[in-house]
């Protein structure tokens, strides 16, 4: 088993007034060369937008992405014709393919929005692109692992254009769960959104991420009261 360690305090940081952002791996004007990506995992952003604000209309292509918000509305449009709002308890994909424009307003004038935006190199290239956006808080299974992505348009959660698995882990103080990687050569990020928990032997506190690869499992205990987010993706 590998594992690399990456703790809260060492993410990039971008603070814009209206925005403020840490950066997992390297984004924008945050640039470490030991810290490009973990696999076919690009960008953990963890965003907080004041009311009012956000992203104006902008472009991408070739990427798939993955927005989880953590509190607050985040209003989205897209040149697909899509318009929603998702909030705590939903989940957003969108196959960028051959290119797409959208923003990410918060439409809430005095709440900001806390959101996760996840980027996954995709395994085909110049695809039709596509959104999807589903509500993940009627399947949420305490103390045991939910699956929130996979590469399956028929499996639980939404899917992507990647032989990955994203799996949120809400467990109570003490529990402890082995998780089982779905393919060989994937490894797995686990982000601690909050809480507290050992993974692979490593203790992790909010905010915490450590890589896991070159094994079929790893055990998870929650030390304290602990949400998880667990990305699978393949290495290679």
């Amino acid at each position: 088993m590998k594992t690399i360690y990456h703790s809260a305090e060492s993410r990039g940081n971008a603070d814009h007034g209206w925005l403020k952002s840490r950066h997992t791996f390297s984004f924008a004007s945050y640039y470490d060369p030991s810290r490009i990506h973990f696999g076919a995992l690009r960008v953990i952003n963890d965003d907080s937008v004041e009311g009012g604000y956000g992203f104006g209309k902008h472009p991408h292509d070739n990427m798939e992405i993955i927005s989880i918000p953590l509190s607050g509305d985040l209003a989205h449009q897209d040149s697909m014709g899509n318009g929603s709002i998702i909030r705590h308890g939903d989940i957003q994909v969108m196959s960028a393919g051959t290119g797409v424009t959208h923003s990410e307003m918060n439409p809430n004038k005095d709440t900001p929005v806390k959101f996760l935006q996840i980027w996954v190199f995709p395994n085909k290239k110049n695809v039709e692109p596509r959104y999807q956006q589903i509500s993940i808080k009627d399947q949420a299974k305490p103390n045991d692992f939910q699956q929130i992505l996979s590469p399956n348009a028929d499996d639980e959660g939404v899917w992507i254009h990647q032989d990955a698995w994203f799996s949120l882990a809400n467990f109570s103080k003490e529990t402890a769960k082995t998780y089982r990687l779905h393919k060989q050569g994937n490894g797995v990020y686990a982000f601690v959104i909050k809480g507290s928990a050992t993974i692979a032997s490593k203790e992790l506190n909010q905010r915490d991420g450590l890589g896991v690869w070159d094994t079929e499992y790893f055990e998870i205990t929650a030390t304290n009261d602990a949400e998880i987010l667990l990305m699978e993706v393949p290495m290679r």
